[in-house]
């Protein structure tokens, strides 16, 4: 890409993986290790690097800004010279520099590293600390799971191949044994393993390695797929499931109130059905006749299939370094399922073909036994099978911070006749069906990201971030976060009327055309703020000028005259110094400006806040999170009017 493509590129996204913004004029800390992480990723094939642009964070919604770089020669030639000395290897990186908007631009493309020269890391530094991954748009420093990834690549050992030294064989349930077999007879009843003795078997499989002395012993996915209780709860005390029932939507740590909860160990097949009939137990029903069938059938809310693939992804891919159990936590409105360990795949790329498996040994047990699904598909055939089922989709998040994997399942139907109806308070804004499908993911589960969205409506990233920024600007949702941490959450005006109008499930819309009709018989029974143009009722004006006079009330009388001596068509300079001497009495909100300059509060923003801010006269009561929707904004203390 070229400096102007790139910088095209971060000011159209609200993420970007491969495209970082520095404004660094030397070879630095923060340069190198970005280089490093986009060297060792794995699949990302590298990423470009901008130096000499920056972010402008004073702006209300920051963008990116060409600063320039004064010797772009000599920070080139000290790049170059660090890639070959500071590293394990040396990296060869494109360097180039351009001229955009008259200022010197410095890209440096660098290449995804070969995985036998993986990890890179800083020499001075040595591993884990000196290498560093590329998560979404950060640089991660890595941890022992991160470096496990690298050395699969390379074939070596991983974790769950490693030798339990405390264990024996007689900790092998026969029974487990058994378990397989008759799993494995059912996917491919001619494979030749069925035919081997037991010690055989398990050597096959990698539940039994030789030790130092040339001893058989169980390795961790050895027991974990065929241990006896006791030796799991010996070895691996924590390695186990909880099943936990919490009244209402939200976890309240109360001494008083106590959950129901339910603790199940056992060898991993075994633990994945008896996890899967106590979610089926406790899950609400719906209920069909198909046709010709003389009974009714119930079905939980959330497809089966969805179920059983949840909890052998959890299972499947947790660390089981970490001593901590997979939580199954349900919900008065839907299913969460935490496992201890991040996603080793970018949270951006879920759902997408291939597989960065944990716990390989483990992984391909499941598969041959088809109790998981083809590699890498486990996420997309949950997503298909919601959708088709008409729920909301489920919605994942991977928190490297806390070592996490947290995945949400909503009993809510989707499009029903009750979202039609909440959806119509928000008509004059002429919501498009895919943004009210992103509200209603927002409603249930208070955030949506650029993910969510493309893959709620099946669009790219691009066409994704201008709808998100169309409801921030439209004051539905707030943008949190940068790159590709932003998320958006309601704002009041979302979240006061955001409340299930029903408690019941609603039906489900038959066909996605009646969104569209509705929602446009809807807008036609009552215009109101479109994108181009205002059209106020005389209800929403006397409810306007009411506001206005209260807000008029807590002003000083000077104050208050000069406010109301403004017109609609008086000079900007005169409304500019009346704003001004509202922001120096006190912090007011874009709508409050608004309503008492008598102006829509995007032309405030743009006429007179962008402009007093970049002049240093005013500031940002949240300067930390430009676009918190409880920004407000105020003179600085030598601001003259």
């Amino acid at each position: 890409m070229t400096a102007a493509e790139l910088l095209e590129s971060l000011n159209l996204l609200d993420e970007h993986e491969r495209i970082e913004a520095k404004r660094a004029s030397d070879a630095g800390k923060s340069v190198l290790e970005t280089i490093c992480a986009f060297a060792n990723e794995p699949g990302l094939g590298g990423g470009w690097i901008a130096l000499g642009v920056v972010r402008e964070e004073m702006a209300l919604f920051p963008s990116y800004e060409v600063e320039g770089i004064e010797q772009p020669d000599k920070l080139s030639a000290d790049i170059a010279s660090q890639c070959r000395d500071i590293f394990n290897v040396p990296l060869r990186v494109d360097i180039s520099t351009e001229n955009v908007q008259g200022k010197n631009v410095v890209v440096v493309f660098v290449p995804e590293a070969q995985p036998q020269d993986k990890p890179v890391f800083f020499k001075s530094q040595g591993l884990p600390k000196g290498a560093f991954r590329r998560i979404g748009s950060t640089d991660q420093r890595c941890t022992d799971d991160d470096l496990a990834v690298f050395y699969q690549g390379r074939q070596q050992e991983s974790f769950d191949a490693g030798i339990v030294a405390d264990a024996s064989l007689e900790d092998f349930s026969p029974e487990a044994i058994a378990d397989y077999r008759q799993s494995r007879a059912e996917a491919n009843p001619d494979a030749e393993e069925l035919r081997w003795p037991d010690e055989e078997l398990l050597q096959s499989l990698g539940a039994i390695r030789r030790n130092q002395k040339g001893e058989w012993k169980p390795t961790v996915a050895g027991l974990i797929l065929f241990g006896k209780p006791s030796a799991l709860r010996r070895c691996f005390p924590m390695t186990r499931v909880d099943y936990i029932r919490v009244p209402g939507r939200d976890w309240v740590p109360d001494p008083d109130r106590r959950f129901d909860t339910v603790e199940l160990r056992d060898s991993l097949f075994r633990l994945i059905r008896r996890a899967q009939a106590a979610v089926l137990d406790d899950l609400p029903k719906s209920f069909g006749l198909d046709e010709g069938a003389l009974q009714r059938q119930d079905k939980p809310v959330i497809p089966l299939r969805v179920i059983r693939e949840a909890l052998v992804n959890a299972l499947m891919h947790r660390s089981y370094r970490s001593h901590s159990p997979v939580q199954i936590i349900r919900y008065a409105n839907r299913l969460e399922i935490r496992n201890p360990g991040f996603s080793l795949k970018s949270p951006e790329h879920l759902g997408e073909p291939g597989s960065q498996p944990r716990n390989p040994k483990i992984a391909a047990v499941l598969h041959e036994t088809r109790f998981a699904e083809t590699k890498g598909s486990g996420i997309r055939v949950m997503r298909e099978s919601m959708e088709q089922a008409g729920l909301t989709p489920p919605l994942f998040e991977s928190d490297r911070g806390a070592d996490q994997f947290v995945a949400r399942y909503f009993f809510h139907h989707f499009l029903g006749e009750d979202d039609i109806v909440w959806l119509a308070q928000f008509r004059d804004l002429h919501l498009t069906d895919e943004e009210a499908k992103a509200l209603i993911v927002v409603r249930e589960a208070g955030a949506i990201d650029n993910a969510t969205y493309r893959e709620l409506n099946k669009v790219d990233a691009l066409a994704a971030s201008g709808a998100l920024r169309r409801l921030r600007d439209a004051g539905l949702l707030a943008q949190k976060g940068r790159g590709s941490a932003t998320y958006y959450v309601p704002t009041d005006r979302l979240g006061s009327s955001g409340e299930r109008l029903s408690s019941n499930p609603p039906a489900l819309s038959a066909h996605p055309e009646a969104l569209s009709r509705e929602l446009g018989d809807l807008s036609r029974e009552s215009p109101g703020l479109s994108r181009e143009s205002e059209t106020i009722t005389s209800e929403q004006e006397s409810a306007r000028q009411e506001a206005r006079r209260v807000l008029l009330a807590a002003l000083p009388g000077e104050l208050a005259a000069r406010l109301g001596a403004l017109g609609r068509r008086s000079p900007p300079d005169d409304v500019r110094a009346v704003a001004l001497g509202l922001l120096r009495h006190q912090a007011w909100r874009l709508e409050e400006l608004g309503t008492l300059l008598q102006r829509n509060p995007e032309y405030i923003r743009q006429k007179y806040v962008q402009p007093l801010l970049q002049a240093g006269l005013i500031t940002m009561t949240h300067p930390e999170e430009p676009n918190d929707p409880q920004q407000a904004y105020r003179a600085v203390s030598d601001a003259k009017e």
